[in-house]
């Protein structure tokens, strides 16, 4: 059986995410690194901004930080390819993805339970979700949606309140006397859900009676429904899934679906039975699965933030910079470290990781169990929801666009169409110059005769980059780089065209490939992040 984080006792309370312009360090403890604070505020303000976009203006208003803090939390945000500065607007990137990887790596879950929700969804043709507690909240850490006009738009990562859910009934019968409260007073300050952006508002708030009630209900009889609590015409039914070593529930698994389908009674009567079985699975593959092997440890973290501090000087804070990596060291063979363990896993003084770590404890990234450190729920509210929904063309772009600027010529991003003979054209980022070549989004051509189609097509031609001339049209040659996925694959081209009177095939080589092999690799290794608990659209 694999170990699973334990339940934490957390003997520090995490510190909720104040208003907007309440400086971070309000009321954390002494030994806080207040510079991590401020990033971490930051990254929260911009995972619920629209389109993880906000402007430094708005960041200084809404953080309550001065501008020049927030310019250099920017800068050192930008170095860590957690965030891209754009003039004066800062996006979240989807490096900073790895973040909220270390956390469903160290929970394991997702890993070995979400190929069996996979095949549910697909046999029942509706959408089946696993979430975890998040306190008095629900968070969702894999989802299988089936693709209609009525979709649901929940993100992994997303928080809702566990009392307008399928799953929070069965994960509040386990709660103690502390959290009730904590519901209690929440639902008191924010009786409409305003803090839950995920779900839309109450229009008339509820008493907290009905909630108790489903908990000692969904605690009877071993799962529970959600008939159009988050909004009407959404229904859902749940089942626990117990961890086999204690017994509580590690996670639940829904199946969601629309009234137009199904009314919660047909969940219950028609889904239900097929639900538990699949939950019966699950519980079988937390008992049998091995332990997980262990993997290399972070490297050259101190030696990588001491060059940055050292090449970008205050433009750098190194305190920060530090303080997020320390919550890589978490994965799946390392659910739970102890600080002696973390400071070797990481590389960085005893400490700096100590300091680190109280910090991530007050802001609820992280938890106590026993001497060890476990990582929360929470540190999917690290820009995870939005970056969730990447697509290979989205992360790719902007470092089409920084080719094109550095070469002066028209950059694209291709992928091998369905009929397996010819590629399409994703993404595209032009140049100024009088005449260049025009790619036309979604457009075919024959993969054979085309750069990016021999750095594509297998067999003994792909290589690592490739050279065509008379691609599109005579006097126009193409140079095309692969970009590979987790397992090294070459799932699309990044392209460069120039005219045959600007550049001779010698020149392409010399002055294009060199950056368009670094373009190819900095976009492959963004998929790469993005992709390991997620499906990144290639189109």
């Amino acid at each position: 059986m694999p170990t699973l984080p334990a339940h934490p006792t957390d003997d520090v309370v995490p510190a909720a995410d104040g208003p907007a312009g309440t400086p971070p360090e309000a009321d954390a403890p002494a030994e806080a690194v207040a510079p991590l604070l401020r990033g971490i505020a930051v990254l929260r303000r911009l995972t619920d901004a629209d389109g993880g976009t906000l402007g430094l203006s708005a960041l200084e208003r809404a953080t309550g930080l001065a501008r020049s803090t927030v310019d250099r939390v920017a800068a050192t945000l930008a170095r860590m390819e957690y965030v891209r500065l754009d003039g004066r607007e800062v996006t979240l990137a989807p490096g900073l993805m790895e973040l909220g990887n270390a956390y469903l790596a160290s929970l394991r879950l997702p890993a070995l339970l979400g190929a069996r929700a996979d095949r549910l969804a697909d046999a029942l043709d509706e959408s089946v979700s696993l979430a975890v507690a998040d306190r008095d909240g629900v968070r969702f850490i894999h989802q299988a949606t089936r693709r209609r006009a009525m979709s649901l738009s929940f993100r992994i990562g997303d928080l809702l309140p566990a009392e307008r859910t399928a799953p929070g009934p069965l994960f509040a019968a386990e709660w103690d006397e502390d959290t009730w409260l904590r519901w209690r007073l929440r639902r008191s300050g924010d009786p409409r859900d305003l803090g839950f952006p995920a779900v839309p508002p109450r229009e008339r708030p509820t008493g907290d009676d009905d909630f108790e009630e489903r908990a000692a209900t969904a605690a009877a009889h071993g799962y529970a429904l959600d008939d159009q609590l988050i909004e009407a015409g959404l229904v859902a039914v749940s089942v626990p899934v117990r961890d086999p070593g204690t017994g509580r529930v590690a996670c639940v698994a829904s199946v969601v679906s629309h009234t137009s389908r199904h009314t919660a009674g047909d969940l219950r009567r028609t889904l239900l039975p097929r639900l538990r079985t699949a939950v019966a699975a699950m519980e079988d593959e937390l008992r049998t699965a091995p332990p997980a092997a262990p993997g290399p440890a972070p490297a050259g973290l101190a030696a990588w933030t001491g060059a940055s501090k050292q090449e970008l000087g205050r433009g750098f804070v190194e305190s920060l910079a530090r303080g997020l990596t320390v919550l890589t060291a978490f994965d799946e063979a390392r659910p739970a470290l102890t600080l002696a363990e973390a400071a070797k896993a990481t590389g960085l003084p005893r400490a700096t990781v100590r300091r680190a770590l109280i910090t991530h404890v007050h802001a609820g990234l992280v938890a106590r169990n026993g001497r060890a450190f476990v990582l929360t729920p929470r540190v999917l509210s690290l820009g995870f929801p939005p970056l969730s929904r990447s697509s290979l063309p989205g992360i790719a772009h902007p470092h089409l666009a920084a080719l094109a600027e550095r070469v002066r010529e028209p950059v694209a991003l291709a992928v091998l169409a369905d009929s397996g003979g010819e590629i399409q054209y994703t993404a595209r980022a032009g140049t100024p110059r009088v005449m260049s070549a025009q790619v036309t989004l979604g457009s075919r051509f024959p993969a054979a005769a085309t750069a990016a189609g021999r750095v594509l097509l297998p067999g003994p031609d792909a290589a690592g980059h490739a050279l065509v001339d008379d691609e599109l049209e005579p006097g126009l040659r193409t140079l095309a780089a692969p970009v590979r996925d987790r397992a090294g694959r070459p799932v699309a081209a990044v392209t460069v065209t120039a005219h045959a009177a600007r550049r001779t095939p010698k020149e392409c080589l010399t002055d294009i490939l060199p950056e368009l092999l670094r373009t190819a690799e900095r976009v492959g290794a963004e998929l790469r992040v993005a992709a390991r608990f997620t499906e990144v659209p290639l189109v």
